[in-house]
């Protein structure tokens, strides 16, 4: 590795082993502001930044006591939380083994397996203000089918919201090449108050992500087989 450049940008050589392409995202890596921002600041990852600019925008971590984090590796939006708003209770999943965080309880397991949103409940201890995704499928390289598995999850956190989320919470969540589809944002509609879509400066610009902003969660009527019967 050398460095070369005006401004003090780094170079990296191609190394024995290391792809072209690998070569690309470490050079890139090595002289991208947010991720030297991140380094310098104790984030753990440059997308701390996603949210803290979508936070200035929305207002997303005002007075907010229970916060979930949904796809929370490796930590940076819970530790961007924890900053902001250090009173809230902050519970967060993935798949991959995370480093504790203080103050947050930390779930490794499938978003998707039966067990977890029961799991995420309970462990949270009450109504969440705020349900926060910045889960994505991992890609096959066919954008139709990497947008189609990402949208997946994003319409499964939907459907998590309307069990977890008081009156006037909000669902943050990452979606792929131009934001949710129709049938999704419809029934974003239906629940929140306010539906926009967002691409945080943060966000790379020649990345396909977006973030779907819905705020001002509606008590949603109870299923038939829920309604409490009297006589």
């Amino acid at each position: 590795m050398s460095r070369g450049g005006s401004g003090g940008r780094q170079r990296v050589k191609t190394g024995r082993g290391r792809t072209a392409s690998s070569t690309r995202w470490l050079a890139r890596q090595l002289n991208d502001p947010y991720v030297r921002r991140a380094k310098a600041e104790g984030y753990r990852s440059r997308a701390a930044y996603k949210l803290m600019e979508l936070d200035e925008r929305f207002q997303l971590l005002k007075g907010v006591t229970r916060v979930i984090d949904l796809g929370i590796a490796p930590g940076g939006w819970s530790q961007v939380v924890r900053k902001i708003a250090p009173k809230a209770a902050i519970v967060g999943i993935d798949l991959l083994p995370v480093d504790p965080i203080d103050g947050v309880t930390i779930l490794q397991m499938d978003f998707m397996d039966d067990d977890a949103p029961q799991r995420l409940a309970e462990a949270l201890g009450g109504p969440a203000d705020l349900v926060l995704s910045d889960m994505a499928a991992n890609t096959v390289g066919h954008p139709q089918t990497d947008h189609l598995r990402t949208m997946a999850l994003v319409e499964a956190g939907c459907a998590f919201c309307a069990d977890v989320l008081k009156p006037g919470g909000a669902y943050v969540a990452k979606v792929l090449a131009g934001g949710a589809d129709n049938d999704l944002v419809a029934e974003l509609k239906r629940m929140f108050t306010t539906v926009k879509h967002a691409k945080p400066p943060a966000s790379r610009k020649d990345s396909s992500e977006w973030y779907v902003i819905a705020q001002g969660f509606k008590a949603q009527p109870k299923a038939e087989s829920e309604v409490e019967i009297t006589t």
